[in-house]
């Protein structure tokens, strides 16, 4: 359910989701996608330009995207070696071929195919947007996003293994003037009455801050008593070069901080903690760009001892992108290395 879903840990309900298709297997900058799947990616406030003509007050956002500043700072660490080839059959359809070689993700060739409609909404985006990947074996992952008129957008996500649908994620998001309302309903099974429902709602009070709750409910006969509940608050300060935002709840509190240093230079802290299992992680990371060289560099480090990194170098004139991650862990002893090359 996004970043703030993942913010908190057991007994929070948490909904399987499908991963997202192949071209975000590769760190972010190589195929950005945003949580929502819209591909373009970019600051949601940025593609967002409404606002109310009584208040003064922009659009929020949607309460997944609280954290998007500081989490977009952090690498996306990769094992072992990957090839993936883009190609655009039109301005709206393109396919791509990925083959992976891993010893923890699971290796082998995926297709994937996106399509962009022709509903021009912003600069940035059109609708509708059909996303999905497939393995020789059959197991597909799918994501279909349609924005209905200039406040309504509604994005359906599944995942099928084994001939059986493991995830299914119905979402949709009503952005008023300067509100933005979510409803998602995530792994409904009328059969054996399960499922998990989880509304969002964040209102800009000025123009720096912004304020929300979430209400996930999960019920069902594997849940303890039939059903939980779980309320937490969100609130997020937007200063000139800097972000705070954190959530609270029964089950734990997660906060982050986002602080750009210079053009080439941005920050993030991150901090969770559970409070059933009474532990706290706080991790940093740092991404520095060096556009005349076609470089990203993001690194991170946590208090669990673990150093990760991420290296991405666009090999101009070739329509080639190379990327070489790392991660140590240095009180498990552990190291993973990956490589990744993007063509098209």
């Amino acid at each position: 359910m996004g970043n703030v879903m993942a913010a908190s840990s057991p007994p929070q309900p948490n909904i399987a989701m499908p991963p997202p298709p192949p071209p975000t297997s590769f760190p972010a900058s190589f195929a950005k996608t945003d949580p929502s799947g819209k591909p373009g990616g970019g600051d949601q406030n940025e593609t967002q330009q409404l606002q109310s003509k009584e208040t003064g007050l922009d659009n929020p956002g949607a309460m997944e995207d609280l954290h998007k500043k500081c989490k977009d700072v952090f690498p996306v660490i990769f094992e072992g070696a990957k090839l993936m080839v883009n190609k655009g059959l039109s301005n709206h359809f393109q396919v791509s071929h990925t083959v992976n070689m891993s010893s923890v993700a699971p290796s082998g060739y995926r297709f994937g195919a996106t399509y962009v409609g022709t509903k021009q909404v912003s600069p940035h985006e059109a609708f509708p947007v059909l996303l999905g990947d497939i393995d020789p074996s059959g197991n597909l992952n799918a994501n279909i996003i349609h924005q209905f008129g200039s406040n309504v957008r509604t994005s359906f996500r599944t995942q099928i293994q084994n001939n059986k649908f493991t995830a299914a994620q119905l979402t949709n998001d009503y952005k008023g003037s300067d509100f933005t309302a979510s409803l998602t309903l995530g792994n409904i099974d009328i059969i054996n009455e399960s499922g998990v429902v989880v509304a969002h709602y964040l209102q800009s009070v000025t123009k720096s801050v912004a304020l929300g709750a979430e209400l996930a409910y999960q019920y069902g006969p594997s849940v303890p008593g039939g059903e939980i509940a779980v309320l937490s608050a969100a609130g997020r300060y937007t200063g000139d070069d800097y972000v705070v935002s954190g959530t609270l709840g029964g089950a734990g509190l997660h906060m982050c901080y986002y602080q750009k240093a210079s053009d080439q230079l941005q920050l993030g802290v991150e901090l969770e903690t559970n409070f059933r299992l009474q532990e706290s992680v706080a991790s940093i990371g740092y991404q520095v760009d060096l556009p005349k060289a076609d470089l990203c560099f993001r690194g991170m480090v946590d208090s669990n001892w673990t150093v990760g990194a991420v290296m991405e170098k666009k090999l101009q004139p070739l329509p080639f992108s190379f990327a070489l991650s790392g991660t140590m862990n240095h009180s498990k002893n552990q190291f993973r290395l990956g490589c990744g090359l993007i063509i098209g």
